[in-house]
């Protein structure tokens, strides 16, 4: 009878570490987790397999990316509907919370997402190809001007980074360009390489490589101080248009109502990951620059940038 009551004991020791670890999280990740992301091609694309890379290595599960093509609706969806157990993931760029302010969502970018972290942050570029014969931005606007409604920007979707950095660039150069709009960054970026479009504002990350194999020329950097990212490229203010700023960042999310210590888990693996010296170097190498931040951060940032683009939008009629 003792011995049958000591396995008794033993029996409800173990179920109730087991309930424990699960209760701390620690049992987290408990298969795949999924990376639900952007068409492939694009800025968010290509940090997107290096975030998963650096949670297959730091959680023992395999992380795997799962495209979707179209506007960032479609995994801003999918992600809001999983369950909240940090298995699916929703990588995105600020195209996601920007959305909203140019048609009606299913979802809201705060309410229905837990968040994660930034992951990195990249500054437009306004470049066009060489066969525009212009090296520099007074001269754009100039052929922009004494052509009117002849030359094109390519752009993504209506609301993503792309749109909204080629509509400020026409409102504040005071251009008639005409926006060719494609299902995403990546294909419009292709247009632009195949001379089918003029020119485009784009990240640094996407467009450096062809910059640096001679198929685009960058004509000025749309942030407030030269960027390591486009080296030897004025900035906007230099080249002419004081005040025009334009760029994305990447981020993390989880479903909303996901455990904060999975959130924190996931926090952790990432920063730590991303702010590895190799990896640093890896992403400034694509353009692309590491912010690693804290949830609270994310949060801010989509908060603050939200409301500086709706002062845009007011500013350009849009």
């Amino acid at each position: 009878m003792h011995m049958m009551m000591q396995k008794l004991v033993l029996l409800a020791s173990v179920i109730f570490a087991i309930c424990s670890t699960s209760a701390t999280g620690q049992t987290f990740p408990t298969g795949p987790i999924r990376l639900v992301a952007p068409e492939p091609g694009g800025g968010a694309d290509l940090v997107a397999r290096i975030v998963a890379q650096g949670l297959t290595e730091r959680l023992g599960q395999q992380a795997l990316v799962d495209n979707r093509g179209g506007s960032a609706i479609i995994p801003a969806e999918i992600v809001a509907k999983a369950p909240p157990d940090g298995q699916v993931l929703l990588f995105c760029a600020s195209a996601h919370w920007l959305l909203p302010l140019f048609q009606e969502v299913s979802y809201d970018p705060i309410r229905d997402y837990a968040p994660i972290t930034l992951t990195t942050t990249s500054p437009a570029v306004i470049a066009v190809n060489p066969s525009l014969n212009v090296s520099s931005v007074k001269e754009l606007i100039a052929l922009a001007k004494s052509r009117p409604g002849q030359l094109n920007v390519a752009s993504g979707t209506k609301g993503s980074t792309t749109y909204l950095s080629a509509e400020l660039f026409k409102a504040e150069a005071g251009v008639d360009i005409v926006g060719i709009p494609y299902k995403g960054a990546a294909p419009a970026l292709t247009a632009v390489v195949a001379k089918q479009v003029d020119m485009i504002v784009i990240t640094a990350s996407s467009v450096m490589p062809y910059a640096k194999s001679g198929k685009l020329k960058v004509l000025a950097v749309a942030s407030p101080r030269p960027s390591v990212l486009a080296p030897g490229v004025p900035t906007t203010s230099e080249a002419g248009m004081p005040g025009f700023e334009s760029g994305t960042v990447h981020a993390l999310f989880a479903p909303g109502r996901t455990p904060e210590r999975i959130v924190m888990r996931l926090n952790q693996e990432v920063t730590q990951y991303l702010k590895q010296p190799e990896i640093r170097e890896k992403l400034l190498g694509l353009g692309l620059d590491v912010v690693a931040s804290s949830p609270a951060q994310l949060t801010a940032t989509v908060k603050s940038e939200t409301e500086r683009i709706e002062k845009m939008l007011k500013k350009i009629g849009s």
